[in-house]
């Protein structure tokens, strides 16, 4: 049933112009039943996380859809690549940046939730860009994968945002292919204001 769902909901394009209510209840089955609850699509786009091994998940928390949707009543959302988003960035502006994390190792090469892959070249861009946000005088936050977790010698991101501040904080990692390596792993938080 997960797979005949997964193809319908692939069969569909979606549209940010319309509103396919049928589409994003199938899309909330495959959140809620999906390996983690990982959001991945393949080359040609389409949604290609296997089932997750659930004995009776909440698919339709009905009480958490219509607080959310309460919430972003007067909420726009905007689709598009995140040099667009510079134009609604002030001062009083908070900006959490969340992209595709850094591999820690040659054999953790997962860095794309998209058809395309985000690489080193795009999270140096990224730095650019988070520079630029921090000119307007806007309150920026930055996560990320902590290279040093497997080489100590790598300063890639201490390097990248030397002039902010580099928060080494311990996070879960709840997706993992091989359960053993699931767990508390140091992660990166950066940040344009200090944090007490």
């Amino acid at each position: 049933m997960y797979y005949e769902i997964r193809d319908e909901y692939n069969s569909k394009v979606s549209s940010i112009d319309h509103i396919d209510i049928e589409r994003a209840a199938k899309f909330i089955f495959l959140n809620r039943t999906c390996f983690n609850g990982l959001y991945r699509v393949n080359k040609e786009g389409k949604f290609n996380v296997p089932y997750g091994d659930y004995k009776n998940p909440t698919i339709c928390d009905e009480r958490n859809l219509y607080l959310v949707s309460s919430l972003l009543q007067k909420v726009q959302i905007f689709a598009g690549d995140y040099r667009e988003s510079a134009k609604y960035i002030s001062k009083d502006s908070f900006v959490y940046f969340d992209p595709p994390y850094r591999p820690l190792n040659k054999t953790s090469n997962f860095t794309s939730y998209s058809k395309s892959d985000f690489t080193d070249k795009d999270q140096i861009e990224l730095a650019r860009f988070y520079a630029q946000m921090n000119e307007l005088g806007a309150f920026l936050l930055l996560s990320n994968s902590d290279p040093k977790n497997e080489d100590p010698n790598d300063n890639f991101f201490d390097d990248l945002y030397k002039d902010f501040n580099i928060y080494r904080v311990m996070a879960r990692r709840s997706i993992n292919s091989d359960g053993r390596g699931r767990g508390l792993i140091k992660e990166l938080l950066i940040t344009n204001y200090k944090v007490e």
